[in-house]
């Protein structure tokens, strides 16, 4: 994972090239001094929500050199070229079409609204048209949509992902009465990723911390080869909240969160200012041994931070995501092999492994500390190379103060257009 001293990684363009002992060649156009640093491959960011271009600074300030978006509006479809060409700075940016979920308990204004199969269908085949090629499921699809989506996907070679899809939810679910889709239909539906350690509890356990049931059912996961981004910091910070009363939002961190997504969040915050902390506590510390379970089982954990809603901001949520599948038992080398390596297995379909190596791209890190061994190091980079482009210290630190000011109105035209695309109101979210 990080380099031996005494090699030579070579870069052009975009790709590795050679990584090898040092053999005296002459010195390349650009030479970057790494002696007494540490090399590795970028993180990648698996779940997160992009609201501006500007917030992508700071996941390159914290070695963030791939996200995956989460709930996709066209501008991300556009945006993602533009990084790709090099006429913007940032992470490479894959992502989902719009959450597709049914009226219910989880059901938000940004979601596109499917209630029946046809409906299902047609969204389905407006989002492949778009550009989209990865569909995110949400918790409260019916089942007549959700198969529907299911089966579309197969026949256009979409992939789909995200939260479980529990049916429509009927009185006493689920301590006295089950999902209308049973947890373990899904095993065998082809999900690129199961989103959430309290989804796959909630859903799966019927919400109940039952540690052998878990155990038991991480062995189904493993079996049917399915992938789990546990977002363990998506909770942490709802029980961060909670034990501060509220506070834990003033932190400066949030300075990196976009103004829409405060304001729209304030209800939230206040919700949770005023929940049971010791409950909050309990059910996060069975969220981390579910997620230690499931790596014991042999399930494949990638690592996501849900950043850009909640409390979560863009960058050093997952270094917080990583610190904490420490907390839960999985070594370093192995927290950071699921921001690497397993991302690497998951999107990329190749045999790369997140490796650094001839091929592949050149998303790099240079920190002044081995990571296995002192994990702060990962909090501030001494350098990032995105895509063979370098970024020094003073250049991250120039975009994560960039990320501090997103422009309001550039994120107010690309939700409009988003939720117009889906056949939503922006009012109901940006005002009248």
């Amino acid at each position: 994972m990080v380099r031996r001293a005494g090699e030579t990684v070579w870069i052009d363009g975009d790709r590795i090239v050679e990584a090898a002992p040092n053999d005296g060649e002459a010195a390349p156009k650009t030479l970057i001094d790494g002696r007494g640093l540490y090399l590795m491959r970028g993180l990648t960011d698996m779940h997160v929500h992009l609201w501006d271009q500007v917030e992508l600074g700071a996941y390159l300030a914290h070695g963030v050199t791939q996200i995956r978006n989460l709930s996709g509006m066209p501008f991300h479809l556009r945006l993602a070229q533009e990084i790709e060409s090099g006429a913007v700075v940032g992470p490479r940016l894959v992502t989902s079409g719009p959450i597709l979920n049914s009226t219910g308990a989880n059901f938000q204004i940004i979601h596109e609204r499917v209630e029946t199969a046809d409906e299902a269908r047609a969204a389905v085949h407006r989002q492949h048209a778009a550009g989209f090629r990865t569909l995110k499921v949400y918790s409260n699809l019916s089942r007549e949509a959700y198969e529907a989506i299911r089966d579309e996907a197969r026949e256009l070679d979409m992939e789909i992902m995200g939260h479980s899809p529990e049916g429509r939810r009927g009185p006493g679910v689920p301590a006295q009465a089950p999902f209308d889709i049973a947890f373990e239909e899904l095993l065998d539906d082809g999900f690129a990723t199961f989103e959430h350690a309290e989804t796959i509890v909630w859903h799966g356990l019927r919400n109940r911390r039952d540690l052998d049931a878990m155990r038991a059912l991480a062995a189904r996961l493993a079996a049917s080869k399915a992938v789990v981004d546990p977002t363990l910091v998506a909770f942490y910070n709802l029980l961060r909240v909670a034990e501060t009363k509220g506070e834990f939002v003033k932190g400066p961190d949030m300075q990196l969160l976009n103004p829409l997504v405060v304001a729209q969040e304030a209800p939230n915050y206040a919700r949770w200012a005023a929940e049971d902390v010791e409950t909050a506590r309990a059910d996060f510390a069975f969220y981390q041994a579910a997620t230690l379970a499931l790596h014991e089982a042999g399930v494949r954990l990638v690592a996501g931070s849900d950043s850009g809603i909640f409390a979560n901001a863009p960058g050093v949520s997952l270094i917080d995501e990583l610190d904490l599948m420490i907390d839960a038992g999985l070594t370093p080398a192995q927290a950071l092999g699921a921001a690497t390596t397993n991302a690497a297995l998951t999107l990329e379909a190749d045999d790369s492994g997140g490796l650094v190596r001839p091929g592949v791209r050149a998303d790099l890190i240079l920190l002044d500390a081995d990571p296995t061994k002192d994990m702060s190091a990962m909090r501030r980079p001494v350098a990032v190379i995105a895509a063979g482009r370098l970024q020094d210290r003073a250049a991250l630190d120039a975009l994560l103060a960039a990320a501090r000011a997103p422009d309001m109105t550039r994120t107010i035209a690309n939700v409009s257009e988003g939720l117009k695309a889906q056949g939503g109101d922006p009012s109901a979210v940006l005002g009248p």
